[in-house]
């Protein structure tokens, strides 16, 4: 891995502390965990600025400006360093010699695809749970902002170094499967011929399931027209589960998201796997034999209290006991959840799920039964996605679920293009709601961010083309020396690449990587501007071709950062606009 400018600064950092510790200027010991290194937030203030000194005074026992003061003079003597400042109350400025940003040029251009890629997750495994739709119809654009986090989330882990497994839980268990094969049956019905009429209330209606029928009726012939429901009803649902999720893939497909594993809920029922996690739990005295409490508010008029099966995860931060089997001895869904996640956690060191903001009720007792089934050796993160809006020049599109017609993820892909959809589901944070424009998200504006982070790709993309037309060619010997200091900022701007990837990957939060290269691109684009203000500034300069190779050095390494960033996010980089 290449060493960044901010771990190489973390490093001395930690050279300088430990040279105060030998010399008794500072007390041994003191934790150094929250020590962080960073652009300042005013880059009049310099180019690095680190915490060292206000995080560890009050473990030393000693005044954080104090010891400020003995970390510049040894920061301030490294060769790489131009000044060193104490600011505030104990906050250490660093200004660092230009060569330092030319050599991280070099290093963006020689690292590749690689700059910016960590070891910070040490192979440590990470189950990624998402989309997980119930297998009932094709993927709609409800679905399509949590698929897009938990493959971009899991791209983004396996770029910083951990080993991800995406996975996807097939809820084929329950009565909307049930319900999913008594619709099959009847467009079954309708493909042998007979008149189906109007679906019935409660079924679904939808015309994918057409060819659904058509295939049954071609594998059974007219053999369950008119079989009782008990006859049909187990092998119409394997089948037309298995047909939904063919549909499924497909449609994630488009948006080139594939999964590992494809888990099934109705496996978890047969396996026995909820009877071992239920003794699990018992084994730990975290089982009992009780009623719940009365819903708050107004009692339901049916409500009775029962003896249930409940697990103790009030002991876990819940806020009640979570009933694992119903009265008559059925697993609950939370059961089945909870033997789910644990047979994932046997084979992970941390689990995440990505769930959509309904199911925010259920997070609490899901990540009480991981702790307690794992002993807390296994984290589970729940990354709750809000709704996505859709419009249509500014109107929003209606969908109508009860007609059977809805907008689906495959329309919107083939309207917009896979790399539209994909960054555009990653321009919000995962916990705020997000508006999705038809005519925006192609608009050619500065105010579409998928246009105009493509778009400083595609110029700098021209630029090694007209560079190569007239004879320019880079042989990456250029003289960085002729850079100057704005041009230089967009070196230190790219450079804070890998910090945002270990920021982002630490906190799950792979829209991180979509603002950044927002930044990146408006950057790259006002330096560009500059060319049309004073054609001396223009990266390509025919008349003066060695500073022409450095500027496009460093639109090389603009347009390499940018790739690296869109490949975390699954978004091809594009070569030209049309």
């Amino acid at each position: 891995m290449v060493e960044t400018v901010y771990a190489r600064f973390a490093r001395h950092i930690d050279t300088a502390l430990d040279a105060l510790e030998s010399q008794g200027q500072l007390a041994a010991g003191v934790s150094r965990a929250a020590i962080a290194v960073e652009p300042p937030r005013d880059p009049s203030h310099g180019d690095l600025a680190t915490n060292a000194a206000m995080v560890l005074a009050k473990g030393a026992a000693t005044n954080p400006r104090a010891l400020a003061e003995l970390l510049v003079p040894r920061l301030a003597a490294l060769d790489e360093v131009e000044s060193a400042a104490v600011a505030g109350p104990g906050f250490i400025n660093l200004r660092l010699a230009p060569s330092v940003w030319r050599d991280e040029l070099a290093a963006i251009l020689a690292a590749g695809i690689d700059y910016g890629r960590l070891d910070i997750g040490a192979g440590h495994r990470v189950n990624v749970e998402y989309v997980s739709a119930n297998p009932t119809g094709p993927m709609h654009m409800g679905h399509c902002r949590g698929a897009v986090v938990g493959d971009a989330l899991a791209n983004l882990l396996e770029y910083a170094g951990f080993s991800v497994l995406r996975e996807y839980y097939v809820n084929d268990a329950g009565a909307q499967v049930d319900t999913l094969a008594r619709s099959a049956w009847l467009r079954y019905r309708e493909a042998l011929g007979y008149e189906i009429g109007e679906i019935p209330e409660g079924l679904y209606p939808g015309d994918y399931l057409k060819p659904v029928g058509e295939q049954l009726a071609e594998q059974f012939g007219p053999t369950y027209a008119e079989a009782p429901e008990s006859e049909w009803l187990e092998p119409f649902k394997r089948r037309t589960v298995d047909a939904m999720l063919d549909l499924i893939r497909e449609d994630l497909a488009l948006l080139g998201i594939h999964h590992d594993i494809f888990a099934s809920e109705a496996e978890v029922h047969v396996s026995g796997a909820a009877d071992r996690a239920l003794d699990t739990l018992r084994g730990k005295e975290l089982i009992y034999e009780g009623m719940l409490e009365a819903p708050k508010g107004e009692t339901p008029e049916d409500w009775e209290p029962l003896e249930l099966t409940l697990f103790r995860s009030t002991k876990f931060g819940d806020d009640q006991d979570r009933p694992m089997k119903k009265s008559n001895g059925s697993w609950t869904y939370f059961g089945a959840d909870a033997a789910y996640h644990l047979r994932k956690a046997e084979a992970a060191d941390s689990l995440i799920n990505i769930w959509g903001a309904d199911h925010a009720g259920t997070v609490k007792r899901i990540q009480a039964a991981v702790q307690a089934l794992t002993d807390g050796r296994v984290a589970l993160d729940v990354k709750l996605v809000q709704m996505v809006r859709l419009f249509r020049a500014g109107e929003p599109v209606k969908m109508s679920k009860r007609s059977g017609s809805f907008v689906t993820l495959a329309d919107v892909v083939r309207e917009v293009g896979k790399d539209v959809v994909r960054f555009m589901m990653l321009t919000r944070r995962n916990d705020a709601p997000l508006d999705f424009d038809f005519a925006k998200v192609v608009e050619a504006s500065k105010d579409n961010p998928v246009f105009y982070v493509q778009y400083a790709h595609a110029r700098i993309s021209s630029l090694r083309r007209k560079a190569a037309e007239a004879g320019l060619e880079t042989t990456g010997q250029a003289d960085l020396s002729l850079l100057d200091d704005e041009e230089l900022a967009l070196v230190r701007m790219a450079a804070q690449f890998p910090r945002i990837v270990e920021a982002a990957a630490q906190a799950h939060e792979p829209h991180r990587i979509a603002f950044y290269l927002s930044e990146l691109a408006a950057a790259f684009h006002a330096q560009w501007n500059r060319g049309n203000d004073d054609p001396k500034r223009r990266f390509l300069v025919p008349d003066v071709p060695k500073t022409t190779f450095a500027r496009l050095e460093l639109a090389s390494a603009i347009g390499q950062i940018i790739r690296n960033g869109l490949g975390i996010m699954g978004v091809a980089a594009a070569e030209e606009m049309h």
